[in-house]
């Protein structure tokens, strides 16, 4: 019984990121046919797509159980995080801000954003220096 819980969770959550992901390409690739290549357009508008959908889901699905089952791991561990990771970000920040945790949320918020960034110029960066 359990594994196979696990199992069902495990297959919802690859079949939600490979739609997930699906859909990210494609609307970034109509987003760069449509405006160009000059503002990750794109990404912007899936970002935000995808936040909102998490916000929708979790007001709607969340509020009724604090388990998870195959379809919530579907929709927002497997189709958003396949879709965009920055929606389960902006869950998390939410959570933390409703929980009362308002200094936790702006420390997790701003930490995340401006490690990330420096994470990402580092590794480029340690890349180039050692290629």
């Amino acid at each position: 019984q359990a594994q196979r819980l696990v199992v069902n969770a495990v297959l919802a959550v690859a079949l939600g990121g490979a739609v997930g992901s699906v859909a990210r390409f494609g609307l970034n690739t109509f987003a760069i046919r449509l405006l160009g290549t000059t503002f990750p357009w794109g990404i912007l508008v899936v970002n935000v797509l995808g936040c909102l959908a998490m916000g929708i889901i979790a007001a709607v699905y969340l509020q009724k159980s604090n388990s998870q089952d195959s379809m919530s791991l579907f929709l927002m561990t497997g189709v958003l995080g396949g879709f965009t990771t920055f929606s389960a970000f902006a869950l998390d920040a939410l959570k933390l801000s409703q929980s009362g945790a308002n200094g936790s949320a702006i420390l997790y918020v701003l930490g995340s954003v401006v490690l990330s960034l420096v994470a990402v110029f580092v590794g480029f960066a340690l890349v180039k220096a050692f290629a």
